[in-house]
């Protein structure tokens, strides 16, 4: 049936070209056709309205310009105090549920105010934010609870259309949800809860290790650091004792490492910029001179030196984050390009030949700076090519400096009635507790939630 009614068409537009094919009325079509045109586009040029038997039928493709569509504009807000991967992951899938992602990073006053003292004060965790490559824009000074008078401020002046943040609890320290207008208003998405990393959690590994290495205890304190990445279960609390933090478990994929990575490689005349080191607890230094190194080429590689470098290096008790957590944290960083985990502690030859190093660079303010002295400088060789440069460190922050500050918090929490007002430290630990009862909860009835 359908195959005949098609022949019959064909055969009717077979005769209609058979009508024109005497030449005079193929002219006179010619001509009328000419006219029509000529007219349409005299009335748009004079502005008249022509007849709709002269008008001109719209064009194939609609005759209408299609409207531009807003980009979608996703917000999500933290204290991202000692940022790492697990932040920046879900700064990722934030990003992913939008086109712009809008970062608000909660006040030092809000922080102390509902979890006790920042580690990082805000323009450090400002700089660390604005660094991880998905992030659009960020706002200063947010505030820990979002109230309508904010939320309003977010839909109407930064025209935010979502507000996200993860599946695993956040609450106020009264109990009740922070997110509870945004679900409400019914502009709120959900993303996954990155397992095996949290500020709390990074405490725990540095709490422990101080406390080995305070009571000499040498014949296990240089594997904590696997220890922590394997889950051996290990917990701390506020005393330091075997009981309470939850040290999690970390598990490494090759999917994960891809996710972040930018997947494109350096150009053929590239000028390739290299530097390594630990990166442990990576922080706003480490930013600043991978900013700085970036801004010398069109590519910048980082070496990430193995755990058993760093501890021979940098002590038995180092690294606080395992190679594939410190490589994670480097790769979301918007400076560097790529990584190669497990750099070699020397720079040799054949490196630079492979890689194509133009420049081999070193902050001012590192760890320890005596390697530069002694005979085997791991610089010797691009030292000797006179592609060696060192930069000068913009901050003078190093992961030591973030350990004595995290120390220096948990003693003056421990200290907290004699340092701090006794209805805050009340209210503080209060909040703890709810947050610890609502963490075991998340634990306990945990299900599988997909996403990345």
């Amino acid at each position: 049936m359908d195959s005949e009614g098609g022949g019959s068409g064909g055969g009717g537009g077979g005769g209609a070209v058979k009508d024109l094919a005497t030449p005079s009325k193929f002219v006179a079509a010619f001509f009328l056709g000419g006219l029509v045109l000529g007219a349409s586009l005299l009335a748009v040029q004079v502005g008249i309205s022509l007849p709709p038997s002269l008008q001109l039928p719209p064009p194939l493709w609609g005759g209408r310009r299609r409207r531009r569509r807003r980009p979608v504009r996703v917000y999500m807000d933290g204290c991202f105090d000692m940022m790492h991967y697990g932040h920046c992951n879900a700064l990722r899938q934030a990003r992913a549920l939008g086109d712009e992602l809008v970062v608000g990073v909660v006040s030092d006053d809000e922080i102390t105010a509902n979890k006790g003292p920042p580690v990082t004060p805000l323009h450090e965790r400002m700089i660390m934010v604005a660094a991880v490559k998905w992030v659009d824009e960020v706002i200063p000074d947010a505030p820990y609870a979002i109230t309508e008078e904010f939320m309003n401020k977010l839909f109407n002046k930064y025209n935010i259309d979502y507000i996200i943040h993860g599946d695993d609890p956040c609450l106020l320290p009264d109990g009740t949800d922070a997110y509870a207008l945004a679900k409400k208003a019914g502009r709120y998405k959900q993303i996954k809860r990155t397992e095996g990393v949290s500020s709390t959690d990074i405490v725990g590994r540095m709490l422990l290790c101080v406390r080995e290495r305070s009571t000499g205890d040498s014949h296990n304190h240089s594997s904590l650091q696997r220890q922590f990445s394997h889950g051996h279960g290990q917990k701390v609390d506020d005393g330091g004792s075997a009981s309470g933090t939850r040290i999690s478990h970390f598990l490494p994929t090759s999917r994960r490492i891809v996710q972040f990575s930018n997947g494109k490689g350096p150009g053929p005349d590239a000028r390739i910029i290299y530097i390594d080191g630990a990166f442990d607890l990576f922080h706003a230094g480490h930013v600043e001179i991978l900013r700085k190194a970036r801004e010398l080429g069109d590519f910048l590689l980082v070496g990430i030196h193995t755990d058993q470098t760093v501890s021979a290096t940098r002590g038995a008790h180092r690294p606080i984050m395992n190679l594939h957590e410190r490589s994670l944290s480097v790769l979301a960083c918007r400076y560097v390009d790529e990584v190669i985990i497990g750099a070699p502690w020397e720079v040799s030859k054949d490196m630079i030949t492979t890689f194509n190093i133009s420049l081999v660079v070193h902050g001012t303010i590192a760890e320890n700076m005596d390697f530069l002295k002694e005979e085997s400088n791991p610089y010797a060789v691009p030292i000797a090519m006179g592609i060696y440069r060192q930069l000068e460190s913009s901050l003078d922050i190093t992961t030591s400096t973030i350990i004595r500050r995290i120390v220096a918090n948990h003693e003056a929490y421990q200290l907290s009635p004699v340092k701090f007002n006794v209805t805050w430290v009340t209210s503080v630990k209060k909040r703890n507790e709810k947050k610890e009862a609502s963490e075991r909860k998340y634990y306990e009835g945990k299900t599988y939630m997909s996403g990345d």
